[in-house]
């Protein structure tokens, strides 16, 4: 691929800092009556939703994370394979049975 020289190049219509402002305009249309028209609708999922609600509540146990961290990094935290297993059988039927699934 042959480079010219810049001369040669095609004038741009307005400087970058032009672009952006232009760019980064809200529209405005008639019906919402001046103000700019939302472009997205966010919603959150029920885990999601679940999880705000416990942030914002305060139940955060920032001490028994430590503890748990404590525990994974000195090699003492002990995973009951069984506990987790029995949990997911449980919470799959939960899930089949309230049709979810």
């Amino acid at each position: 691929m042959k480079i010219g020289p810049l001369e040669n190049k095609p004038a741009v219509a307005g400087t970058a800092g032009e672009r952006k402002s232009k760019a980064a305009e809200p529209a405005v249309t008639a019906t919402s009556g001046g103000a700019p028209e939302p472009s997205a609708k966010v919603e959150l999922s029920a885990a999601g939703s679940a999880i705000a609600s416990v942030l914002a509540d305060g139940s955060f146990d920032a001490q028994k994370v430590e503890r748990l961290s404590r525990a994974i990094r000195e090699g003492t935290y002990r995973i009951d394979a069984e506990a987790i297993a029995d949990k997911l059988i449980s919470n799959t039927r939960e899930l089949l049975e309230g049709g979810k699934i």
